[in-house]
C-alpha cells in the first residue's frame, strides 16, 4: 500500500531545499553515490578497455577453462550486488532518519519504506 501523497506548494518546497538539515542530506547522498559511481565506472572501464587492448592477459588461464576476462566479468556483478547492499545499509543509517526528521518537521505522515510495502 502507497503512503498517501505530501501535498506542499512550490514555496514550501523551496523552504525545505533551502534549509540547512536539506543541504545536510543532500551533501550525505553525494558524498556517498558520486565517489562510488566514479569507482564503479572507472573499474567497468578498466574491464572493456583490457578485454579490446591485452585479449592475451583476459586469455590467460586461471584455472582449468576459466580465464581473467571470465573471473572479472564475474566481479563486476559481485561488485553491483555489493555496491547495492552498501548502499541499502548506508541509507538506512545516514540518509532515511534526517529525511524522516525533515519530513517530520514539515508536518507530513512519515512512513518507513518497509511499512509502507506491508
Amino acid at each position: 500500500m502507497e503512503s498517501p501523497p505530501i501535498d506542499t506548494t512550490a514555496a514550501e518546497t523551496q523552504l525545505i531545499e533551502e534549509s540547512a538539515e536539506f543541504r545536510t542530506l543532500r551533501y550525505s547522498f553525494r558524498s556517498f553515490a558520486f565517489p562510488v559511481t566514479i569507482g564503479f565506472v572507472l573499474w567497468y572501464l578498466l574491464y572493456v578497455l583490457l578485454s579490446s587492448y591485452a585479449p592475451g592477459l583476459m586469455g590467460t588461464k586461471v584455472v582449468g577453462h576459466i580465464n581473467v576476462a571470465l573471473v572479472l566479468g564475474l566481479l563486476q556483478f559481485v561488485t553491483t550486488f555489493t555496491i547495492a547492499a552498501w548502499y541499502a545499509r548506508y541509507a538506512d543509517r545516514r540518509l532515511d532518519p534526517p529525511a524522516a526528521a525533515i519530513r517530520e518537521a514539515r508536518g507530513a505522515v512519515v512512513h518507513a519504506p518497509r511499512e509502507a510495502a506491508e
